[in-house]
């Protein structure tokens, strides 16, 4: 596996123990549909959260969230309606977060969640 995927699955896998411990109920992870993927659906009371996790070493290119741009949200909107008919979910009420983890692998990575960015 390349460096660049092992740092993204990396901090997928730090993301969804995050948002457990925050409460959330990870139920699907990395789905994919011809528009793109969802990298953590998860559960909050009724509301189904689609989390974009964000991965990156320093901040020397930029902040892991200024990779979510308009586009990105937007792609993700289409993939969560897509995914909750998918699931039979049509009607439910969503959220879109973002998950941003600087994690250099020698001080203990710093997490960032930032609720509704869509």
């Amino acid at each position: 596996m390349r460096a660049k995927d092992k740092l993204g699955k990396d901090g997928e896998d730090l993301a969804a123990r995050y948002l457990e411990q925050a409460g959330q109920r990870v139920v699907d992870r990395n789905w994919r549909s011809g528009a793109g993927e969802i990298d953590i659906v998860a559960l909050e009371g009724a509301t189904v959260v689609v989390s974009e996790v964000k991965t990156r070493r320093s901040p020397d290119y930029g902040h892991p969230l200024e990779a979510i741009t308009p586009a990105k949200v937007q792609r993700l909107q289409i993939l969560t309606l897509q995914w909750l008919r998918a699931h039979g979910m049509s009607g439910t009420g969503y959220r879109i977060d973002a998950v941003a983890i600087l994690d250099d692998g020698q001080t203990p990575p710093v997490i960032e969640h930032v609720k509704a960015v869509g």
